[in-house]
């Protein structure tokens, strides 16, 4: 992505380095004007039933899958995401849409409590305006799983995407506009960070989503408590990848194969620490590093390819860096470890071995295909290095015995923990982390109530009817 004097943002397919198309920049002026619009739409928007809400998910839905294969292809184009993989993801998110039409009115009633009140309720009323601040790495998966939930409470939203990918941000309106949602429900700016800013000092914003790095979030937030703007933060992870000694290595392996390297390895809750058992560690490394060798590595369209490029030549960079340091300090390369030659930002699955706590490609979120295997002793030093990181997103935990895994699983600190699978987003379930890896939920029920007004409804005294 290249952002010009002129106003104007190109966008490079990051297999070939080759620009793909131009935008321009939303001026302020225009985007100010668009959040009252959005206020003004969310005034009619809010009165709907859920029921009336609900049936335009539907149409969502139906919408997404119309043109799955266009955009699919866009996303492959704007990130490297292997095309399968973004076929997929557009099928998530129209079954997300089905999943919120079919459940989101009976989370929204409704609930009644006994008090001293002649009838004492509590009913979720939505904020106004939501803005979300969303990155590249699933151009339609993170916007959606927050936009659903969000606006069928009966809140409108206004997205500010990442500029590496303004051709899927804009993708996701015509989605809604193709749903048939009223004018100003769902909209797409295209903007600097400054506009960011100004846009939640304003009176129009009630609240404000956002899934990016920790530094983004620590301003983002910053600036939502200085306006008192309520908020979601959905940030790193530098996830476990938990191998006990009774654990079915074989599987483990081909599931933690795919744990790295899925999105090109470009996750916040993809497999990044690989903490194995020294029972265990030998049969893992052996098993794991064949697995990550069998990943085909090139271009994103071949629906054989298994990782595609990183998002950007700066992202090669960054990662070979943290890979260079950690072998410099003792580590092994069992599998992949330098740039791919050529054109395109692409780094090979990689595999390291002899890692130590203290090594950059643990001690860092590492966002691309690196899984660094660190041996513990047994699991109580597995559940210490497991802990001992700065994020708590998710984490995978892989044993036989299931009074063991909810014994371990109750001590892992993560939003999210999956027993013998990969970590990875549903619908049915909440979706976030603690530590810097966040601040709230996205996904269920849960997520549903982020951005409503809790209200408490207590009635007294007599009533003729």
């Amino acid at each position: 992505m290249k952002e010009s004097q002129s106003g104007v943002i190109t966008t490079t397919n990051p297999a070939t380095g080759e620009s793909l198309e131009s935008y321009a920049i939303t001026p302020d002026d225009v985007v100010m004007t668009m959040a009252k619009k959005a206020h003004v739409a969310f005034e009619k928007w809010r009165r709907l039933s859920v029921e009336e809400r609900s049936d335009y998910l539907r149409k969502l839905a139906a919408a997404l899958r119309a043109k799955k294969g266009s955009y699919a292809k866009l996303m492959t184009l704007e990130m490297g995401k292997p095309i399968t993989q973004a076929e997929s993801e557009i099928e998530k998110c129209a079954w997300t849409a089905e999943h919120y039409a079919e459940h989101a009115k009976g989370w929204l009633a409704e609930e009644h409590v006994e008090t001293d009140a002649k009838s004492s309720y509590v009913e979720f009323d939505p904020l106004g305006v939501i803005l979300s601040v969303m990155p590249w790495n699933y151009p339609f998966w993170q916007v959606l799983r927050f936009a659903i939930p969000t606006v069928v409470a009966g809140n409108t939203s206004i997205l500010r995407h990442s500029n590496s990918c303004p051709g899927s941000a804009l993708a996701v309106e015509e989605a809604f506009e193709s749903a048939g949602f009223p004018e100003n429900v769902f909209t797409t700016v295209v903007t600097g960070h400054d506009t960011v800013a100004k846009l939640i000092a304003s009176n129009e914003i009630a609240g404000v989503s956002l899934t990016a790095s920790v530094e983004a979030g620590q301003r983002i937030g910053g600036l939502a408590v200085q306006y008192l703007k309520k908020f979601v933060l959905e940030l790193g992870g530098s996830d476990p990848y938990m191998v006990l000694e009774d654990a079915d290595v074989k599987e483990a392996a081909k599931v933690g194969a795919d744990a790295r390297v899925l999105n090109n390895g470009q996750s916040c809750i993809a497999a990044k620490r690989f903490i194995v058992v020294q029972a265990a560690a030998d049969d893992f490394i052996e098993a794991f590093a064949s697995q990550m060798s069998k990943k085909r590595t090139g271009d994103p369209l071949d629906p054989k390819t298994d990782v595609g490029p990183l998002v950007n030549a700066e992202a090669v960079k960054i990662i070979d860096r943290q890979v260079r340091s950690s072998v410099g300090d003792g580590a092994r390369a069992l599998v992949g470890g330098i740039p791919l030659p050529g054109q395109g930002a692409f780094y090979p699955p990689t595999v390291l071995d002899r890692v130590k706590p203290d090594m950059k490609v643990i001690r860092e979120e590492v966002f691309g295909p690196v899984a660094p295997v660190l041996v513990v002793q047994d699991e109580a030093e597995a559940i210490r290095a497991a802990n001992d990181s700065d994020f708590g997103l998710g984490s995978s935990l892989w044993t036989t015995d299931m009074a063991r895994a909810k014994r371990v699983a109750k001590e892992i600190q993560s939003g999210m923990v999956f027993v013998n699978a990969l970590t990875k987003s549903d619908p049915r379930m909440p979706f976030g982390g603690v530590k810097k890896s966040g601040i709230g939920r996205e996904l269920s029920k849960y997520g549903l109530k982020e951005f409503v007004n809790v209200k408490s409804v207590n009635i007294y005294g007599n009533f003729r009817s």
